[in-house]
């Protein structure tokens, strides 16, 4: 059968069932089914009648909603592309700009140390250790569940990052490391509890990596005083927030007497994103 008509047909049902970007999405998993990459669907006209199956089955669960990612089995950060699925939190293009000011601040530091907190599927620690390679990346993640993937994760990139089953809140959080940071990243659990989401966050999303109490800052004066303790001065630190956390966020850092520099970001979207300190 004609790719083009399956392709067609897969464009109608999600768009039909509110999906952000039918076409997209449909390429997606067609490629998926095909085994072949997006770009080269163009050398694939024809769709035979098994893969055909594989991507109407995908759609009709696309349609129900279920993340793009799952269906796909990874998600993709920078340069890098990791395992994900039920339990760990889906990776977004959103990080990457948070990504790219943090590996800029790196550039005329020798043997980096970074930490990531909040890893989740370590996709950020893992994209900073493949644009860094000298880099020393150190990952943080207590949630059983998403450390399962986190190891799959560092494990399938060649163990390029040190990771570590620790509640970011622990005092005794990786002390031997305290005052020689050059940069620590977060993307904690930042949204209000009362925020609606899509389905595929509400489903696909585990709670507790994206919920953080009723004003979704229950967890980010945790991460800055973390932040605090393990950089060195002049290190760098970045964390991402919700868009209601314009003021918020960056008037807890300046609130710190440790850190300097305080500045607010936006995200591909012109949205307030992201906030980046450096330590005094």
């Amino acid at each position: 059968m004609s790719l083009r008509a399956v392709l067609a047909e897969a464009e109608r049902e999600l768009a039909a069932a509110g999906v952000a970007s039918p076409r997209s999405d449909a390429e997606s998993l067609a490629a998926h089914a095909l085994g072949v990459q997006r770009s080269h669907l163009v050398l694939h006209p024809r769709i035979d009648p098994v893969a055909e199956r594989v991507l109407r089955a995908m759609v009709v669960r696309r349609a129900a909603r279920e993340p793009l990612q799952h269906l796909l089995g990874t998600a993709v950060l920078g340069p890098v592309e990791v395992a994900v699925g039920p339990g760990v939190f889906i990776p977004r293009p959103e990080t990457e700009l948070l990504l790219e000011w943090g590996v800029a601040r790196l550039r005329h530091v020798a043997s980096p140390l970074v930490v990531d907190l909040c890893t989740g599927s370590a996709a950020l620690a893992l994209a900073i250790a493949a644009m860094r390679p000298d880099a020393e990346v150190h990952a943080v993640e207590v949630d059983p569940d998403a450390l399962a993937w986190a190891r799959r994760n560092v494990a399938a990139h060649g163990g390029r990052v040190q990771l570590h089953a620790s509640d970011l809140r622990a005092s005794d959080l990786l002390p031997d490391l305290a005052g020689r940071v050059d940069l620590v990243v977060c993307n904690p659990p930042y949204v209000p509890d009362a925020t609606p989401v899509p389905p595929e966050v509400r489903t696909g999303d585990p709670a507790v990596a994206v919920f953080a109490g009723p004003d979704g800052l229950a967890l980010i004066p945790a991460v800055a005083a973390r932040a605090a303790a393990l950089l060195r001065p002049g290190g760098a630190f970045a964390v991402e927030h919700d868009d209601t956390h314009a003021d918020a966020v960056p008037a807890l850092l300046r609130a710190r007497p440790e850190f300097r520099d305080v500045e607010e970001h936006a995200d591909l979207n012109g949205r307030p994103r992201y906030a980046t300190a450096a330590r005094r």
